[in-house]
């Protein structure tokens, strides 16, 4: 390898490892904080947070790699410029095709890493994820909830705190819950509580021997009852956060599916997946294309221009990616034009722009002014 390729690649591997860890540290501190809410919800165990953290880092590996290899490139070429070292290998008879080899050299691997991701391990790891919501889903919703830690359902609208059972039948201990109607604001205070379903899939908590006070806001209107046994419905299939939730889990499923039973089944949905997955590590070779040309700007002018140009071209081109997806899930286009449009527009795109790079301008001619 010549020295004019080692250096190149060298300064692409150190970019793309500071890139890499920026995006993952920003990433995981993302995730993490939302992970907590949602734990903090009740809506995950505490005990899982780490575990949906790694996981949920695989799936997002691939599209970090593809822009921390897009940026990497992009501020290996506009370094070059700026500090006017390009003009150095073009007087030693290189061009800018020359850099198509370590760009390459580094770019291959990288797409067969995101090949890897996307086609065998985000899946695993979706479906790892899954496996962990629905074991805690499968847990009554009482055990979502710990000594001394509240739990929110219907937006806000019942509000349940639980203390440590004192007697080894029970689940919980005493239970106190805040229950919001349209004309009553009710407080239910019991000394135990068990979790039963309905035959149409809903859930009661149902309170054992206690009280409940109702209050009418703005009036000196006040009931109270004693009861032996009394049920809250806490979640309903029919509400609309349940269809939402089984919406989302339904899409999960897809994506955990593995590659060869997306092929094997052949449906819209299956074929936009496998669609995505075959996407990115094309991507990753388009961008480091296009990243070539994107980058050689004027040392005499502002960076901020080309830049912002660049991530503007690199986001059009992932968000048309999505945009093929549904269109290939809708009908609007086959597998075998998705698969490749998206790319072959953006190929021809880098190919034009490396050319005109590359194309050496014609020398005006100057009328030479006659003396008189």
């Amino acid at each position: 390898m010549t020295l004019f390729k080692r250096a190149v690649f060298s300064e692409i591997t150190s970019h793309a490892g500071i890139v890499f860890s920026t995006l993952l540290v920003v990433w995981l501190s993302v995730l993490i904080v939302r992970l907590l809410g949602q734990a903090a919800e009740g809506d995950i165990g505490a005990n899982v947070v780490l575990g949906l953290a790694a996981f949920s880092s695989i799936t997002a590996l691939p599209v970090i790699l593809s822009v921390a290899l897009f940026v990497a490139v992009l501020t290996t070429v506009t370094r070059s410029y700026r500090e006017s070292e390009m003009p150095v290998w073009f007087a030693s008879g290189l061009s800018l095709a020359d850099w198509l080899r370590p760009v390459m050299l580094f770019a291959l691997p990288v797409a067969a890493v995101v090949a890897v991701l996307t086609l065998s391990a985000s899946p695993w790891a979706y479906g790892q994820i899954a496996e962990y919501r629905q074991r805690f889903e499968q847990r009554s919703d009482l055990s979502k909830v710990t000594a001394g830690q509240f739990i929110e359902t219907e937006n806000g609208r019942r509000v349940f705190f639980a203390e440590s059972p004192t007697r080894p039948d029970d689940e919980l201990g005493r239970v106190m819950a805040r229950i919001v109607e349209p004309d009553w604001l009710s407080v239910v205070t019991a000394d135990s509580a068990a979790i039963r379903t309905e035959p149409n899939g809903d859930r009661f908590i149902v309170l054992g021997p206690g009280h409940r006070y109702d209050l009418k806001p703005g009036t000196p209107e006040l009931r109270m009852l004693d009861f032996d046994h009394y049920g809250v419905r806490i979640e309903s299939r029919t509400d609309p956060g349940a269809l939402e939730a089984q919406r989302q889990k339904a899409l999960q499923e897809i994506k955990a599916r593995p590659t060869l039973d997306l092929l094997q089944r052949g449906d819209p949905e299956s074929l936009s997946q496998l669609m995505w997955r075959l996407a990115l590590p094309i991507a990753v070779l388009n961008l480091a294309l296009i990243a070539l040309p994107l980058g050689a700007v004027n040392p005499r002018l502002g960076r901020s221009g080309d830049l912002l140009i660049a991530g503007l071209l690199a986001l059009l081109y992932m968000n048309l990616i999505n945009l093929s997806r549904g269109w290939i899930v809708n009908g609007v286009l086959s597998f075998g034009v998705g698969v490749w449009l998206v790319h072959a527009a953006f190929l021809a795109l880098a190919v034009g722009l490396l050319w005109r790079r590359m194309r050496m301008p014609r020398p005006r001619r100057r009328r030479a002014l006659s003396q008189t």
